[in-house]
């Protein structure tokens, strides 16, 4: 049996991990915190959250001098800002490490930003001359979460007040969580085709070239193992996923799903959605403005097949994600 994004939600809540400091645990260099109210009370209702403060596991104490990093961008070293002689980078490195290796459960981390240990990018790296390079980095620990586990959506706190990457990240978070769910560690190739029609019109939405290159992956004329197609198909369903969909792109999925209502709507209500999904276009409404049109219309008129496609609801309608882009 197949589940919706928004029942498995409800049952259990999604494995994701997060700066301590987020969810106001008083771990900051200044023995504050810095306590996200959207993290906390709006995504806790469907996060299991598991917080880590990378310094604090490093043993630099709390309250501590402030740390940055310095040397080449592409492999910063670490310091205490006031006293740049002891290099701390190992120390770092190894207060994570073992923590590091045991996080093939999440689906999702958020990380704490402008901090050059947690943050995603755009973190100074220092020259000698006290001047920052060019070249920005991602804080340490950030930087090897995303090199050990390159498939998991990792997003920064400030980034999720951007209408286009919070919509982005949480997507991507109920889908890793959704594809762990739906396909065995060893499956059939039926399990993966039946998470596949599910996402299709998702995958659409985001590259027209995956969308075909999935559908001939799954085919039953590739001969490799299915152990590795499972690995190929959600290494490229992920990577799609990584960046928000355009415009367009939505545009011609809401056309295609349009099409499904073709033998059991009368023309005029099919042309009155799609002088929605024109508005959409022009940017007129906001994307849940069409897809609760067309949301009502297949619910009533649709197949099962097309009733089921995560793209209209790729997550919990509560979030509101899709009012504000």
């Amino acid at each position: 049996m197949s589940h919706s994004v928004t029942h498995s939600t409800q049952d259990q809540k999604i494995p994701v991990g997060i700066s301590a400091c987020l969810l106001g645990d008083n771990v900051r260099f200044n023995g504050g915190h810095s306590r996200s109210y959207y993290c906390d009370q709006v995504l806790g209702e469907y996060f299991d959250y598991q917080t880590f403060c990378p310094e604090v596991a490093a043993g630099f104490g709390t309250p501590r001098p402030t740390v940055r990093l310095e040397g080449d961008p592409n492999h910063p070293t670490m310091t205490f800002t006031k006293d740049m002689s002891e290099d701390l980078t190992d120390r770092f490195v190894k207060g994570s490490a073992d923590y590091l290796d045991k996080l093939s459960h999440l689906d999702g981390y958020i990380v704490m930003k402008n901090s050059p240990s947690c943050g995603m990018e755009r973190i100074k790296v220092y020259q000698e001359n006290g001047h920052p390079h060019m070249q920005r980095s991602a804080g340490l620990f950030t930087k090897a979460l995303m090199e050990k586990y390159p498939l998991l959506p990792v997003e920064e706190d400030g980034r999720l007040n951007d209408a286009h990457l919070r919509e982005n990240f949480l997507l991507r978070v109920f889908t890793h969580h959704d594809f762990r769910q739906s396909v065995p560690e060893h499956p059939s190739l039926h399990d993966l085709i039946a998470f596949h029609s599910r996402y299709k019109y998702m995958v659409m939405a985001h590259s027209q070239p995956v969308y075909r290159e999935l559908g001939r992956l799954l085919s039953g004329n590739d001969p490799r193992p299915i152990n590795e197609l499972r690995e190929i198909y959600f290494t490229k369903l992920m990577t799609c996923l990584s960046k928000p969909a355009k415009r367009k792109n939505h545009c011609n999925v809401l056309m295609h799903l349009v099409g499904y209502l073709k033998h059991s709507v009368d023309v005029s209500v099919r042309k009155d959605i799609l002088d929605v999904v024109e508005q959409y276009r022009r940017g007129e409404v906001n994307l849940a403005t069409p897809i609760a049109l067309l949301h009502h219309y297949l619910k009533h008129h649709g197949s099962e097949y097309i009733r089921k496609q995560s793209y209209l609801t790729p997550y919990p309608s509560p979030l509101g994600i899709r009012n504000t882009v």
